[in-house]
């Protein structure tokens, strides 16, 4: 609900606020680099829609571990005119993700072994939620003082549930709406980083988990443009593609955003 996104816009202050009291600390040794992202869109007159967007990242540096957090949520509603002609307001988007993951540092340098675990609770995508835990083995591939090149490929888990008004059915006719399936999948990840001047940054992520029921590949092409110090504007265009949906469900979904990205 609206509710919960709102809660995460006020967590994502509190936690600016609270970091801007540790810069005594930071300056010691900084082992946490913290972000939150914040954008809204409302409209009124003739079309009124609401769009809340907010998220968290955080990456914590250690001797042999490096380790991420990312909590994520977008909201969406609008103004419709039902079929009595009367308007009202819909939720036309409301999804809500959380991941985390830890990489152990090898010997040899930018390499890795990595375990992650993601849940992913989307009430209009191809699927209600999603649960991945895999493992794996990460490097760079390419680097230099502007840009660098990851990947990750390893080994996992996903459990899945079907929306309850999904037409699909399995091999024996049975629905399968509201029904949780469970598949090992192979997954594989590319993190591109480009410097591209002293106030602005090109990022594209690909992921990929491919499963015998499903393969369902992620990409996010990012610029982010540096207003001060800590505050960033950051323009997104993110791809889910599903290759096995049920009929009534878009095999694709697109999104473009554009919000602001505090750094502490």
């Amino acid at each position: 609900m609206k509710l919960k996104l709102l809660s995460l816009c006020v967590i994502t202050i509190i936690a600016s606020k609270a970091s801007a009291q540790s810069d005594e600390a930071k300056k010691v040794k900084k082992t946490w680099d913290v972000s939150s992202e914040v954008g809204a869109i409302i409209t009124s007159g003739n079309t009124k829609t609401t769009t809340l967007k907010g998220g968290i990242k955080a990456k914590h540096n250690l001797d042999n571990w490096h380790n991420e957090y990312k909590l994520s949520g977008i909201y969406k509603e609008d103004e419709i005119e039902n079929s009595a002609g009367e308007r009202v307001t819909e939720r036309t988007n409301e999804k809500y993700s959380l991941s985390t993951q830890g990489n152990y540092k090898l010997t040899e340098d930018h390499s890795h072994l990595f375990i992650y675990g993601s849940y992913v609770s989307d009430y209009f995508g191809a699927y209600r939620n999603e649960t991945v835990v895999s493992v794996g083995y990460g490097q760079r591939l390419f680097s230099n003082e502007n840009m660098y090149l990851n990947a990750e490929v390893g080994p996992g888990v996903k459990r899945f549930e079907h929306q309850n008004d999904s037409s699909e059915i399995d091999e024996n006719g049975n629905a399968l709406a509201g029904t949780s399936e469970s598949e090992v999948i192979g997954v594989g990840k590319l993190d591109f980083n480009w410097q591209l001047s002293e106030n602005a940054r090109f990022t594209q992520l690909v992921a990929v988990e491919y499963g015998e029921s499903n393969t369902k590949t992620t990409s996010e092409s990012a610029l982010m443009t540096k207003i001060n110090g800590s505050l960033q504007m950051k323009v997104a265009y993110n791809v889910i593609h599903n290759s096995d949906v049920s009929p009534e469900k878009d095999n694709t979904d697109t999104e473009t955003s554009l919000t602001l990205v505090y750094s502490f």
